[in-house]
């Protein structure tokens, strides 16, 4: 009887690039299959300090980027398993390689979000990223419930360096799979100066709303009389503008002096002018601050602030490129706050964002009155810290701002409220 099954091959370099190849491809689908281990370095008790439901999603997202390289390393070996020339096995040869970088992509994804999980293995970093995701999802919430718009699962994580980031919902991740989740990355100097983490979100409402773009278009129709090209060049930095935008108006004041004293720098620093960079140049960015404040709450620290900026920072250090530009464009930034908080706009559907958060609820005499009001209370009532979160960081970032000789008793009260937000949280996954 004859069977159809292929003979294996018997001259010995065909042989011998069985062997090599059968190796390549055994190494990456059992590095593969151990992927699985990966997930598990982060303890159950610290996937137990996620929100539910962000731990429900985030878990689906590992595990069906691990099958989906598994189901590749299945099929190359099946390739393996019928090859029987050297035609077929260099073929097969190039499959692995590819499942070799496709390893290194999941890898990385699985890497990033389960170092991130890890993180809360400390209690009081847990507690402390748990009271970071509440005010994270507040913060959205807050924007996107009167949208009818569903806020996405939030994950924080604490990372050294200088500035946040967030990888947003729908982002295309490393193995090609699009986030299900917001991961937002607050830096380890900054943590108990929560600006920079509402910054983050703005990003994530504007993904939402198409905000940058509406933005943007209100740039451009709104700046008409400025100088040549210089509509155009603020449009390029609308991305950014709304997250400050949202950051202020969910924090006030607070949110400038915070953005001021991470972009602060010496010489020709904060003049940095980079051609297709979102980021606007620092002087501006902080001198837009001050203009909001400005808008919303007249005279107060913040002109100080200006102040000491000019004499810091005189515009005679600035490059000549960036020093025409500082020139132009700050006589505008108040037409730019205007048109970022108090213009209606179609991704809000005809509302301003001011409609939407309130920069007036975190003004320096509104915060005030709150703390007069609340006492103690308001860094120690649960229900204060619960209900006022964004308020309190609004109302501690001002105090650091205007006070900061007492920085160190400002920020120890920060931790200790934010730890208390985090174990309440704790508290609640657990029952």
């Amino acid at each position: 009887m004859s069977n159809n099954r292929p003979t294996e091959p018997t001259d010995s370099a065909t042989l011998g690039l069985r062997r090599q190849v059968l190796r390549q491809l055994s190494h990456w689908e059992g590095a593969a299959e151990r992927l699985d281990d990966f997930e598990a370095t982060a303890t159950p008790a610290a996937w137990a300090k996620l929100e539910r439901y962000v731990g429900v999603t985030l878990r689906g997202e590992l595990k069906e980027a691990r099958d989906q390289l598994k189901r590749e390393a299945a099929a190359v070996r099946a390739g393996f398993a019928a090859a029987r020339d050297r035609s077929e096995l260099d073929r097969v040869a190039n499959q692995v390689a590819r499942l070799r970088d496709r390893y290194l992509q999941t890898e990385l994804l699985v890497d990033f979000y389960v170092d991130a999980v890890r993180s809360r293995g400390n209690p009081e970093v847990g507690a402390q990223l748990r009271a970071c995701d509440v005010m994270a999802e507040r913060a959205i919430v807050t924007a996107l419930e009167p949208l009818r718009l569903t806020t996405p699962p939030i994950l924080t994580y604490f990372k050294p360096g200088v500035g946040a980031s967030i990888l947003r919902i729908g982002t295309r991740l490393w193995d090609g799979s699009l986030s299900r989740i917001a991961a937002i990355k607050i830096t380890w100097h900054n943590r108990f100066r929560t600006t920079a983490l509402v910054h983050e979100c703005g990003h994530q409402v504007a993904g939402l709303t198409g905000w940058n773009e509406a933005f943007a278009r209100a740039l451009r129709t709104g700046l008409t009389g400025a100088p040549a090209g210089i509509a155009e060049q603020v449009a390029g930095w609308a991305s950014e503008i709304v997250a400050d935008t949202f950051a202020f108006a969910h924090t006030g004041y607070a949110a400038v002096a915070a953005l001021s004293d991470v972009v602060s720098g010496r010489g020709a620093q904060v003049f940095r002018f980079i051609p297709e960079d979102v980021h606007p140049i620092a002087y501006l960015r902080v001198f837009l601050g001050v203009e909001m404040c400005r808008r919303f709450y007249g005279i107060g620290p913040w002109d100080e602030l200006a102040d000491a900026w000019r004499a810091l920072h005189p515009l005679s250090n600035a490059p000549p490129l960036a020093g025409e530009l500082v020139k132009a464009i700050s006589p505008l930034l108040p037409r730019v706050v205007d048109l970022a908080l108090l213009t209606q706009l179609p991704c809000f559907n005809g509302r301003r964002l001011a409609d939407l958060v309130d920069p007036e609820r975190v003004a320096p005499g509104t915060l005030r009155l709150m703390q007069r009001n609340a006492g103690a209370a308001a860094f120690n009532s649960s229900h204060w810290i619960w209900t006022e979160c964004l308020r309190l960081t609004a109302l501690s970032g001002l105090r650091y701002a205007i006070e900061p000789e007492s920085a160190r008793a400002i920020i120890q009260q920060q931790e200790d409220w934010m730890i208390k937000l985090g174990t309440m949280t704790a508290t609640q996954l657990a029952a």
